[in-house]
Formats: structure tokens, C-alpha cells, sequence
């Protein structure tokens, strides 16, 4: 028995070596789980054409900032955007959802996009951002996962990506949590 074993474990490892010259099949990012880089035309731009993971992340993203202001945990740090939406100013909504798109489009995987925005700790810092109302809690950062969670539910998107989009934003708790 122990020399069958033992004959297997080196044919097993000298299968393996014929293999180190094989490329390894490249596991999809997860932009390209979430629809990636085909490209279909913006409901929100009639005429203009978006990548699907783009458009799937926006989409989110948009769900998402709406079960935000809904949220009593998280609407106190989006004071100023709530106010400005209540006075039918977007511009401060639309600011934050390209935002959010490109950092969540570059975060997941894609290639087409940069973020170009505040890095977490100065976004997240009252004294660095006058639109962060409060410092970030863990409280807090909990319910943002569980926002865009629902956000994602809201769009559709499968329950095991959600875990995957919920497990890249738990990288950044450390420069966002700053109390």
C-alpha cells in the first residue's frame, strides 16, 4: 500500500511539472463577473453605449446611495448630498456615483477606467473632506456593506458576486474606519 502511495504522489508530482510549462486558465476578474467589457447601450445615455459591468456597477451603486439616505445609521454622513437633493441639486448625487462607479469599475477588475478620486483615508476624514459629515464607525461601515448589498439585490445581482463585491469593500475598512 505505502509504495502505491508513494508511486502516486511522484507521478502525481511529475504530472504536475509538465504542467508548470502550461499557462494557468486566468480566473475572470470580478468586473468581468459582473457582465465586463460588452458593451450595450445606456438606458440613462439614449444613443451612447457603456460596458455591461460598468453599467451593473452604476446601477449599484445608484441603488446603493439611495438605501444609504434611507439607512439612520448612514444618512448622518451624507448631510450635505441630502440636503442638496432635497433642493433638486444632483450635482453633488452624480459627483458621488461617478465616483463610486469608477473606484468600484478599477477595484473589481477593469481595465478601461481610473479612479482619480480622494484616496479612503482623506474621503473619509471630516477634517480633510468637508462632505463627510462624522468620522466613519465600524458601525457604520457594517451598514454601508449591508447597503450595497441590498443595492446589488436590487439589480439583481447573484448572492455569491455579492459576497465577493462585500469582501473587497472589508480591504478597506482600515482607512475608512478612522473612530
Amino acid at each position: 500500500m505505502l509504495a502505491i502511495a508513494t508511486a502516486l504522489t511522484f507521478s502525481a508530482c511529475d504530472d504536475d511539472d509538465e504542467d508548470d510549462d502550461m499557462p494557468a486558465a486566468m480566473e475572470p476578474t470580478l468586473y468581468e463577473k459582473l457582465g465586463g467589457t460588452a458593451m450595450v447601450e445606456d438606458p440613462a445615455n439614449p444613443g451612447e453605449m457603456i460596458e455591461t459591468g460598468r453599467l451593473g456597477l452604476r446601477s449599484v451603486v445608484d441603488s446603493s446611495i439611495f438605501v444609504i439616505a434611507g439607512d439612520p445609521v448612514l444618512s448622518p454622513y451624507f448631510e450635505t448630498l441630502l440636503m442638496e437633493l432635497g433642493n433638486g441639486n444632483t450635482t453633488g448625487f452624480e459627483q458621488l456615483s461617478l465616483s463610486l462607479t469608477n473606484f468600484f469599475s478599477v477595484a473589481t477588475g477593469a481595465e478601461n477606467f481610473e479612479y482619480n478620486g480622494l484616496n479612503m483615508v482623506v474621503a473619509h476624514d471630516p477634517a480633510q473632506n468637508a462632505r463627510m459629515s462624522q468620522p466613519a464607525t465600524d458601525e457604520a461601515f457594517d451598514a454601508f456593506i449591508g447597503a450595497v448589498g441590498m443595492g446589488a439585490e436590487q439589480n439583481a445581482v447573484p448572492e455569491e458576486l455579492i459576497g465577493e463585491v462585500a469582501a473587497l469593500i472589508e480591504t478597506l475598512r482600515d482607512p475608512v474606519v478612522q473612530e
